[in-house]
């Protein structure tokens, strides 16, 4: 008899993922046409090439807890009473708020951008500042900037992507 009708169709022991076989003691096993090969250590989820390279190595996410605080409102379409006012509007992860520094009141200080990470509560990325005096702030990702740059702001300060100047000074 074929080794192919002596296998059961359905077996709930053995579950597939991925070309990849699941047996009920936590082994996987990989069909390659004859036979099996053993894959104990490999995981059995295999990631979509079309994400690969969707998001850029140097974003981090670990915001600071200084730098943030938790939203107090319900939002989602209720009004104050909480009814449902707007329809088609609700669900969704819950979002910490950045403080975000847009008056870049440092003035002639250096600092370094340690980490670019995502915010969830508008469509820019945000940098985590580390200035020379010790103190942190976010500030919006300037684009083409990389962790490890200087930025500065002032009055005197050269014109180059990231540093903040009055409009008296440009």
């Amino acid at each position: 008899m074929a080794e192919w009708l002596k296998r059961p169709t359905h077996n709930w022991r053995i579950r597939r993922f991925n070309s990849y076989w699941m047996h009920a003691n936590g082994t996987l096993n990989k069909s390659i046409g004859i036979g099996s090969v053993s894959m104990e250590s490999h995981h059995p989820y295999i990631t979509n090439c079309t994400r690969k390279g969707a998001v850029d190595s140097q974003v981090k996410s670990n915001p600071r807890n200084n730098l943030i605080y938790g939203q107090h409102r319900c939002g989602k379409g209720r009004n104050a009473r909480g009814i449902i006012t707007a329809g088609h509007r609700g669900g969704g992860h819950k979002r910490l708020y950045r403080k975000i520094d847009f008056r870049r009141n440092e003035k002639d200080i250096y600092g370094r951008i340690v980490t670019i990470e995502y915010d969830p509560n508008r469509n820019a990325y945000i940098c985590l500042i580390h200035y020379g005096d010790g103190e942190k702030r976010y500030i919006l990702h300037p684009r083409g900037a990389i962790i490890g740059d200087t930025i500065v702001s002032g009055t005197e300060v050269p014109i180059k992507m990231g540093n903040a100047l009055p409009l008296s000074a440009v």
